[in-house]
């Protein structure tokens, strides 16, 4: 079996904590390229996704703070509308800052809680 990669550890070490704390709560699930940061809110005990956000299909927008603050924002909107308000944070294997941190944030303005 191959070792896993640095980021790999920190993903699993994170998803397991998350596992162990969430009570059965959604997962505002991010991840971030060099071009787009997509979130997600995932409902892992029926297995869905409950609302989405990306900078995608925005033109002008790219990998910046700017564009993850309002993938936080529209995601904390979709949240809403889907009827959910409290979610636990999963970063994955990223590091909680910069555009991590700046659509985290805004999600909480938006108003998620985590």
């Amino acid at each position: 079996m191959a070792k896993l990669s640095l980021f790999e550890r920190r993903r699993r070490r994170v998803r397991t904590a998350l596992r162990n704390r969430a009570g059965g709560k959604p997962r505002l699930s991010v991840h971030r390229t060099g071009k787009h940061i997509y979130a997600q809110i995932i409902d892992d005990a029926a297995g869905k996704t409950v609302a989405a956000a990306s900078t995608l299909g925005e033109k002008g927008s790219g990998a910046n703070v700017d564009a993850a603050q309002k993938v936080g924002k529209d995601i904390a909107a979709a949240a809403k509308k889907a009827g959910v308000t409290t979610v636990v944070f999963d970063r994955g294997g990223f590091l909680f800052h910069g555009r991590v941190k700046a659509l985290a944030e805004a999600a909480r303005e938006g108003g998620l809680e985590f």
